[in-house]
């Protein structure tokens, strides 16, 4: 006998397009509030995002960074992109529970008791994957490009590189930064959902574990600065959270019959 979901009601396309985008505004309005908010506390935040350029510069021997402003108005956009990053990050527990409740209704009973841990999982790991961007690659990577600036050649032939960093260049670069780490972090959460539909278990994520280490490093060269420490800094932990997911295949997947 083949188990059905607990709700399954036949809905028109027209009903899930009505469905989406009440999540959908939902999100938007969850956003707006968390962005609106963290204007607040931007001067706080702006300190925070340049915390990793502030300690690269500190340790380079140049006691007080500056950040250019590229226009009139690039302080001010800049202090607007930082509270947009910031709604994203507050709002993002109610994003990702828009989500668990868009696709609940196609679900087992028993699958519905992992809302609140999906739920809580998904922003820890967000969250997480932006962290380790800030705190362990973010420094590395900018003590090494910085470390190519200074003088070239000799006092009598020569040339001063000075690192002279626009402010919203550096906002724009760390913003894309923080949510490529927080979004490639999310790869247990893509397994279990994938695993509950019964698309892949954990022996199709062993079989393709090689190339997944390839892929890995290609996104590391892909996402981070052009330097092989950031590179690695990134495929070496989604390496293992593809091993963690292994075991989440494992607990939620499809069992493959065993031949007899």
């Amino acid at each position: 006998m083949n188990e059905v979901p607990e709700d399954d009601v036949n809905m028109t396309f027209w009903e899930h397009l009505d469905e989406l985008r009440s999540r959908i505004v939902k999100m938007l309005v969850a956003f707006v509030l968390g962005a609106a908010v963290a204007w607040i506390y931007k001067e706080m935040l702006m300190l925070w995002l340049t915390t990793p350029l502030i300690r690269a510069y500190t340790e380079g021997g140049v006691s007080q960074p500056k950040l250019i402003l590229g226009g009139p108005a690039s302080a001010f956009l800049s202090y607007l992109k930082v509270s947009l990053l910031a709604g994203v990050v507050m709002a993002s527990p109610i994003m990702f529970y828009q989500l668990w409740a868009f696709v609940a209704p196609g679900l087992y009973s028993k699958e519905k008791r992992y809302a609140l841990p999906f739920v809580v999982s998904s922003t820890g790991l967000f969250a997480g994957g932006a962290y380790f961007g800030w705190r362990i690659a973010f420094p590395m990577a900018f003590r090494y490009l910085l470390q190519f600036g200074g003088n070239v050649g000799s006092e009598e032939f020569g040339i001063t590189i000075e690192n002279t960093i626009v402010i919203s260049d550096y906002i724009g670069f760390v913003s894309r930064m923080l949510l490529a780490f927080g979004a490639v972090f999310e790869l247990p959460v893509l397994v279990f959902f994938l695993s509950v539909a019964k698309l892949i278990n954990h022996t199709h994520l062993i079989r393709f574990a090689r190339y997944f280490v390839v892929i890995a490093f290609l996104l590391g060269a892909i996402i981070t600065p052009p330097d092989v420490m950031s590179q690695f800094l990134l495929a070496l932990p989604l390496c293992g959270l593809y091993i963690f997911s292994i075991g989440i295949a494992y607990l939620f997947g499809k069992k493959e019959p065993k031949a007899s």
